[in-house]
């Protein structure tokens, strides 16, 4: 579990394939505390470490999870937002998120607002009933504010710190993202009847 406060902005340094991908990501984070096995959120999508250097951690992905997420597309020098997982006691900063990617949508649009950018960006449409004005969503991990809310877009506002400390600083127009929807919205949408989406397993990290 997570909050979608992203606490260090990694990068892809190696990608091997093979019929399980293997992932090294650079970061910051002290690499010797984190155990074989920990997961860590990277872009919206938990991933269980397998193997751990100086500044670097590998993780292994399934082709499902390459192809359900945004992970497919992952290049050597991808930004990558990275959590660690919740303990606890840990602040809650943002909102529970899981780190099972729900579904991927895209930037189709970024203007200036003041110190600010606005970003719309398109859903899947199975995914827009549970996306509400005010309400939490995760965009590549990143817990957000929805402001508002069309037929098949959404809006929200990227601070200037977040865009200082994750990948939606430089995500531009036509980037794909990563999306989760808020939990509490799912849990609602179950007790009323109504089936929430349907998250593909693929769409958690090979474990």
């Amino acid at each position: 579990m997570f909050t979608g406060i992203v606490t260090d902005l990694g990068t892809v340094r190696r990608i091997t394939p093979g019929p399980v991908t293997r992932l090294e990501i650079e970061t910051a984070y002290p690499t010797a505390e984190i155990a074989d096995g920990a997961s860590v959120c990277c872009n919206g999508c938990c991933l269980s470490v397998v193997e751990k250097g100086p500044n670097w951690l590998a993780f292994e992905v399934s082709g499902e999870t390459l192809s359900v997420t945004t992970l497919g597309g992952w290049k050597v020098g991808t930004r990558v937002n990275l959590e660690r997982a919740l303990k606890v006691g840990d602040e809650l900063g943002g909102h529970l998120v899981s780190g099972h990617v729900d579904g991927v949508g895209a930037i189709v649009a970024r203007r200036q607002d003041g110190g600010s950018i606005r970003l719309t960006v398109q859903a899947p449409a199975a995914l827009m009933p549970f996306i509400a004005p005010k309400g939490s969503i995760a965009l590549d991990g990143i817990s957000l504010t929805v402001n508002e809310v069309g037929a098949e877009t959404f809006g929200v506002n990227i601070i200037p710190i977040t865009q200082e400390v994750t990948n939606l600083g430089s995500n531009g127009s036509g980037a794909p993202v990563n999306l989760e929807i808020d939990q509490v919205a799912r849990y609602v949408a179950r007790l009323l009847g109504r089936d929430g989406p349907q998250t593909n397993p693929g769409a958690k990290g090979a474990a």
